[in-house]
């Protein structure tokens, strides 16, 4: 394997002024550098982080302090995922922090309740501010933290539960896809979890029988022309408002199947852990699911075996329909 190349600044700031060592620390968690060492700091070797450095560098030195950068590779002692731990660690707290502000904010926000103005103004700014949070951390998560996602997808739900009902109606009527796609190739985030084994199954069983898809890193990916992303930042079909990206696809192909609508339900809560529907069988589901993606690393495999539990969900939720028209 490769060694990761990485870009280090050590550093030896005066011990007066207090300020300027404060403000040098913040410059350098601005721009996502983690401490490797007191007064060393690294990032991924990037052309943006040797301008980010070269900056703080000069800052150093005009403040009287002493500075280097180098470009370097680890041969003993810490390793690369060491490393790349240091970074997701750090993401992972500011992610958390923002999602824990979120999450206050939401409680706020009771499902179908009427806001009054002042209510709602509170709301917008809190959730206004928390994305510019959360652009900044964004920006600098140089290994795709897994803690993003909880913080996404409870800023989606604030901001689903702020949309006037006439606006997103609005919106449902306009989106909804009349032809169906065959033969797409699907691109979705690595990893592959609850909402993304369940609208793959969808698309393949309900959609696009004839579907390929593509499992990539979360960040960077540029879709080609004939490709179609779900579960993914920009992509074409994922959270829309308070909507997992199951219950989006379900939407948007006007797909009217009253089994699919009560696995969506089981999707949304296992996804976005908000108990709308306070589905009990879904951590019986959570559990199944952890267990295939713990042990299947393979994307495609996961798929296979998430496949034939959301199999069983259908055949059962028919039956049982089935039984109550007789």
């Amino acid at each position: 394997m490769t060694p990761q190349p990485w870009l280090l600044l050590i550093h030896q700031i005066p011990p007066k002024p207090d300020y300027f060592r404060v403000k040098v620390g913040r410059r350098l968690q601005r721009i996502g550098a983690v401490a490797i060492k007191n007064s060393v700091y690294v990032l991924p070797a990037t052309e943006q982080a040797m301008e980010d450095l070269q900056w703080i560098l000069r800052e150093i030195v005009d403040g009287g302090g002493e500075a280097s950068i180098c470009r370097s590779t680890f041969i003993d002692g810490l390793t690369d995922a060491e490393i790349e731990g240091l970074f997701q660690s750090a993401r992972a707290r500011d992610y958390d922090e923002i999602a824990a502000e979120a999450r206050a904010t939401l409680k706020t926000l009771r499902p179908n309740h009427k806001l009054n103005p002042s209510q709602r103004t509170a709301a917008q700014d809190a959730v206004a501010k928390l994305r510019k949070r959360f652009a900044v951390v964004d920006r600098v998560d140089f290994f795709a933290t897994e803690n993003r996602e909880s913080a996404v997808k409870t800023l989606d739900v604030i901001e689903a539960r702020l949309r006037p009902r006439t606006v997103e109606s609005a919106e449902a009527s306009q989106s909804l896809e009349h032809d169906r796609p065959r033969g797409r190739t699907w691109v979705t985030r690595k990893g592959i979890f609850v909402d993304r084994i369940a609208s793959a199954w969808l698309i393949r069983r309900f959609i696009d029988p004839d579907a390929r898809f593509k499992f990539v890193a979360p960040q960077g990916y540029r879709a080609k022309s004939a490709e179609l992303r779900f579960d993914m930042f920009e992509g074409e079909y994922t959270h829309e408002g308070d909507r997992c990206t199951f219950e989006t696809l379900l939407r948007r192909f006007g797909i009217d199947d009253l089994v699919l609508s009560g696995i969506a339900e089981i999707v949304h809560d296992i996804d976005l852990s908000d108990a709308k529907f306070a589905r009990e069988d879904a951590v019986g589901i959570k559990h199944v699911l952890a267990g295939i993606a713990a042990t299947c690393p393979d994307d495609a495999a996961r798929l296979e075996r998430g496949s034939a539990v959301f199999d069983g969900l259908y055949a059962l939720g028919a039956s049982l329909r089935e039984e109550t028209r007789k």
